[in-house]
């Protein structure tokens, strides 16, 4: 091959690769645009598997399983080396058996199996309660999401109205300015206008900087840098029918904290076994090799096992009350997690009849309240533009519209709030 060939084989696999990389970076950047665009429940997936105190939550449960696996273990043996029988220094030995013999010991403890399988099973069984805080505290951590994502929605509606408003009065700002050289319009109505103006350009930066905070909280929930800037998907299903009525079953079914009261009541029941266990007995060997420092005289051994005699009553009573405490601590449990259950029915039964009211209040606004201040609105605006009508009464019209329109923003939100606190009794 020639030169000028390989040269031009070299260029050509240059291009090729800047080509390639080109393309590789621009597809980067429109994934990145893509992604800068997130849904709620993309958020709340970067949360359950991004948020530090979730990830504490699964490496402590992991911990304990890893940690009940070495539950059937046995002690290490023990094995020593000394002297038997033997004759302190300048004492007459009389006969050769009387020196003495050098001992070699090993010793086993055999614990009772059913106390290994009980220990395993209380070590497993906190790994679930630890499982179960996670969920609750994960349920915690999904409401702050969808709050501040729900604020940030109407946040969003609240900056388009202001934007919108502000081309208004920006139109009868115009208006008042052009028609005041003819003597059609007072100049107070010019800085009526123009101060109604500045005044929607404040709003605008507030809503702008609140904006902000909501960005920089749900950045903190996803563990993100605080400095990231996205924007929120506002197009969303509407939320489900509210339950009237709840059964208690259905709510020990959905909430974590219930079932991180009933793996405690069932780590508690094996506690309680591993206890009453104890009145089972364990056992030991012994093993003793002798070698003597006499002549003539033969090895000796001796094999030694031991059994523990636990329903001795002088070492009975301490496991016999811990079982006692321990199934008094279950039935309080068990109470507690009653009275949660009764608690959070009646709170959820109470939310879901002032969501169906606020709901109606929105409905109202957006079919009534509202449509009927905007023909007010622009009623008057029509006839201030063809002259007939003065601008205070157009302003008047304006901020009837914008009270409206602020008060509609406001339930709004307190419904956005009231459907969070009822997802998180149900923990949906």
């Amino acid at each position: 091959m020639s030169l000028e060939n390989s040269e031009n084989l070299k260029s050509m696999k240059s291009n090729i690769k800047t080509i390639i990389l080109f393309w590789l970076a621009l597809w980067g950047s429109l994934t990145a645009q893509a992604q800068q665009r997130l849904k709620l429940d993309s958020i709340l997936t970067v949360i359950q598997h991004n948020n530090p105190m979730l990830q504490e939550y699964r490496y402590k449960a992991q911990a304990l399983n890893e940690i009940s696996k070495g539950a059937k273990s046995w002690m290490a043996p023990m094995v020593g080396l000394g002297t038997f029988m033997t004759p302190y220094p300048g004492q007459m030995v009389m006969d050769e058996r009387d020196k003495g013999s050098v001992m070699l010991s090993a010793e086993q403890s055999i614990p009772n199996p059913a106390k290994l399988r009980a220990n395993q099973q209380l070590l497993s069984s906190k790994a679930a309660i630890e499982e179960a805080a996670g969920s609750y505290t994960f349920n915690e951590l999904r409401s702050q999401a969808k709050t501040a994502f729900y604020e940030w929605l109407v946040l969003e509606k609240k900056l388009a109205i202001l934007r919108e408003n502000q081309e208004i009065i920006q139109l009868m700002f115009n208006i008042a300015k052009a028609r005041y050289p003819y003597n059609q319009s007072p100049l107070g109505n010019s800085f009526k206008a123009e101060g109604r103006l500045h005044e929607v350009e404040n709003m605008i930066f507030m809503t702008e900087n609140e904006i902000i905070q909501k960005n920089i909280a749900l950045n903190a929930l996803m563990n993100l840098p605080k400095e990231y800037r996205f924007v929120i998907d506002t197009t969303f299903q509407e939320f489900d029918a509210v339950q009237l009525v709840l059964d208690t079953a259905e709510l020990a079914s959905r909430r974590s904290d219930i079932r991180q009261i009933n793996n405690t009541i069932q780590s508690m029941k094996y506690a309680v076994k591993l206890e009453s266990y104890q009145a089972k007995p364990d056992f030991r060997i012994r093993y003793n090799h002798m070698a003597p420092l006499g002549q003539m005289m033969p090895s000796a051994y001796t094999i030694e096992g031991m059994v523990s005699i636990p329903i001795a009553p002088w070492s009975s009573k301490m496991y016999k009350a811990n079982v006692r405490g321990m199934n008094l601590q279950i039935e309080a449990m068990k109470r507690g997690r009653e009275a949660i259950l009764n608690e959070a029915q009646g709170m959820a039964a109470g939310m879901a009849w002032e969501i169906q009211t606020t709901r109606k209040q929105l409905d109202n606004y957006e079919q009534k309240i509202i449509p009927a201040l905007e023909r007010n609105y622009e009623t008057v605006m029509l006839a201030y533009e063809e002259n007939r009508e003065e601008l205070p009464f157009v302003i008047d019209a304006y901020e009837a519209l914008i009270m409206a329109q602020t008060q509609y923003l406001d339930v709004m939100r307190r419904y956005y709030q009231m459907i969070v606190s009822y997802e998180k009794q149900l923990e949906k």
